[in-house]
């Protein structure tokens, strides 16, 4: 059900169901999540053969690690053997194999069986065929993405293709050198919200003069409320006065080397569907990824990127950090005191979208196509 008769300046949203039907977010975890490019992990952090991280995507608990080769390896972290899950922790490393706690089985770093107990008393068991299930991965913007996919959608279309359709070229956000740069700060936010809240949230800013004080003072044209963002190759400018992205509008850090005049005192925000959000400013790159684990809770990690020597050489980041955090927090507040709304039978029929929000509903429309369903009139 949808809201009818609405005067020209108001759309319909998705209805509250979409944000509380245990069903919904079981169909979106299988046509969303596990059918397109997922990010799960920086790739600093399988650094060497035997680093790893485990990750939710959609149903699936997945294994990303560092081969013998070099290169990143992705597997369903389940064991073959009788459906154990094979690691239990976040991330760690082991020194040659990963081996089930529960009958032993033992996987090489390329997902092969490698030994079981009395594994050559049988001879007619095939070890790659008895290997870890394999998931495609590819690494770019200095992150390791997965697919669950069968057949996995184009990469270049889905993922760069966001960042093209937002700057106008890859080589924008090439210029940032994301891959080089070093984690300075990660927190993880646990958001009592469903996911598209989250998103909606941030493809808006009919929102910032109300709750984002600080940043409005830093990016003084997202008071008007308008996403001034999403206009393609359009980066918002800094206050006159304002000297870097800092809470307090003070000296930011370095300039990315990369940064030209045309993006220097600018920030850039984009959207890649369905869990990322970038976020560029001259010295340091703000990324999201999120983890819904529930129609009512999603988890979002959260990096500031800077270059190598602020990091290495300690300099004090803080006042950066803080500016996002406290934005973050704003952010994530709002969306959790907007999901028991989507139970009131005030919802039942959605809400609306003021003009400087209708490309929500262009968000809104590639869900419902992503899921079959008729579309929000």
């Amino acid at each position: 059900m949808t809201i009818t008769n609405l005067p020209p300046s108001l759309i319909s949203t998705l209805s509250g169901e979409y944000y509380t039907d245990p069903g919904i977010f079981a169909l979106e975890q299988e046509r969303v999540f596990e059918a397109m490019w997922f990010c799960v992990a920086r790739a600093s952090e399988l650094a060497g053969p035997g680093r790893f991280r485990t990750c939710q995507v959609g149903r699936e608990s997945v294994l990303v690690c560092r081969s013998r080769d070099g290169s990143v390896r992705a597997f369903l972290n389940v064991c073959r053997h009788r459906g154990a899950k094979l690691c239990l922790e976040e991330s760690g490393e082991v020194k040659r194999a990963f081996q089930c706690p529960y009958h032993a089985w033992t996987y090489g770093l390329d997902g092969r069986l490698v030994a079981a107990p009395n594994l050559t008393s049988m001879p007619d068991i095939d070890r790659s065929e008895y290997g870890l299930v394999n998931v495609h991965v590819r690494e770019w913007l200095g992150y390791v993405w997965v697919c669950l996919a069968d057949a996995p959608p184009s990469f270049e279309d889905e993922v760069m293709g966001a960042v093209v359709e937002r700057l106008g070229d890859t080589e924008s956000i090439e210029n940032y050198g994301i891959e080089g740069l070093r984690v300075g700060r990660r927190v993880t936010y646990d958001v009592r919200a469903n996911w598209k809240l989250i998103i909606e949230n941030f493809m808006e800013c009919y929102h910032c003069a109300t709750i984002h004080p600080e940043l409005t003072e830093v990016l003084p044209e997202f008071a008007d409320g308008y996403a001034a963002q999403y206009y393609v190759g359009h980066g918002a400018e800094f206050g006159e006065e304002v000297k870097g992205f800092t809470v307090d509008g003070g000296e930011g850090l370095d300039r990315l080397p990369g940064v030209g005049e045309e993006q220097d005192r600018r920030y850039y925000a984009i959207t890649v569907k369905p869990q990322v959000f970038v976020n560029l400013v001259p010295d340091h790159v703000i990324f999201h990824r999120m983890y819904p684990m529930a129609h009512d809770r999603t988890v979002v990690e959260c990096d500031w990127l800077y270059l190598p020597h602020v990091v290495e050489g300690g300099q004090d980041v803080e006042r950066s950090v803080e500016l996002f955090h406290r934005v973050n927090r704003q952010d994530f507040d709002a969306c959790e005191r907007t999901q028991p709304g989507m139970t009131s039978r005030a919802y039942a029929k959605g809400g609306v979208l003021v003009p400087s929000e209708h490309h929500i509903g262009a968000f809104h429309t590639w869900l419902q196509d992503r899921l079959d369903v008729p579309p929000t009139q």
